[in-house]
């Protein structure tokens, strides 16, 4: 067997942070003293390897000395006391109305996982796999996310399975809160996915179906041009998340979890900030 070190490259402010809420979590719960096989900065460390390196559960066991389980349950007690802090989408929008920012950018993303059993039946009538995602020709959640103009992860939806369109799952997590904060002068830029979204989200405009062999008005080519330019820094949230977070690239746990494990990475970026 050959040993060698290691190097977390997490800033410690960071792994104290997640450390912190693992105490005040074990002493909610009435957790006695030294019955842990680790105590909260080593459990944080655990966790934050997961989350950084997408290490796998049985090798942060092994070198932590646990059994499997016992990581396991580690690891999803830090994902627990992490997404309970992930900011509130209405607390979000209130804070940066206050700030005055010109707007806000809506984007979604696809959290892969391993293949899902289900299926359901499709508008069309057709028998479809209820966690593949057509577009994206994988298996995954549809995740929304909502970030500042510069790119700043802001907000971030429950998982929805991946064969939810974009639009349906911004129905049911945000538009309705970001219709009222447009109302408020605090727009919302989306992609072309979005078209239908309502008042107050504007978005690039596509060509009617069936009509490919026509070009659209200067006038409009020249609003989608000028829409995706502004659009483009904000929509750098998704990949800051999973750049930074890499399990986010690829969920083995179980799917039901990606919302909290991406709440989670929220979290922590903002801790790393």
């Amino acid at each position: 067997m050959v040993t060698y070190a290691a190097m977390l490259d997490v800033p410690r402010p960071v792994v104290e942070f997640l450390a912190r809420l693992l105490a005040g979590r074990r002493r909610r719960i009435g957790t006695p003293k030294r019955s842990r096989a680790l105590g909260p900065f080593r459990q944080a460390v655990l966790v934050l390897r997961w989350f950084r390196d997408r290490s796998c559960v049985h090798c942060l066991a092994r070198d932590a000395g646990i059994s499997q389980a016992t990581s396991y349950r580690y690891l999803h007690e830090g994902i627990d006391v992490l997404a309970e802090q992930a900011p509130n989408l209405h607390q979000v929008l209130a804070e940066y109305q206050e700030q005055s920012m010109n707007h806000l950018v809506l984007d979604g993303t696809l959290i892969e996982c391993d293949r899902v059993a289900g299926t359901h039946v499709s508008a069309a009538g057709k028998e479809v796999d209820t966690w593949y995602s057509a577009k994206h020709r994988a298996f995954g959640a549809n995740v929304q996310f909502l970030s500042a103009p510069d790119g700043t992860p802001l907000w971030v939806s429950d998982a929805e399975p991946g064969s939810v369109p974009d639009l349906t799952a911004a129905r049911t997590h945000c538009l309705p809160a970001l219709h009222k904060a447009a109302a408020n002068g605090l727009p919302t830029l989306a992609d072309a996915g979005y078209q239908g979204a309502g008042i107050g989200i504007h978005h690039p405009f596509k060509k009617p179906r069936g009509s490919s062999h026509l070009q659209l008005h200067p006038d409009t080519q020249t609003y989608n041009a000028l829409l995706r330019g502004v659009r483009a820094l904000g929509e750098r949230a998704a990949a800051e998340l999973k750049e930074r977070w890499r399990t986010l690239k690829r969920i083995t746990l179980s799917p039901h979890r990606i919302g909290p494990i991406v709440k989670a990475a929220l979290v922590l970026n903002n801790a790393w900030r």
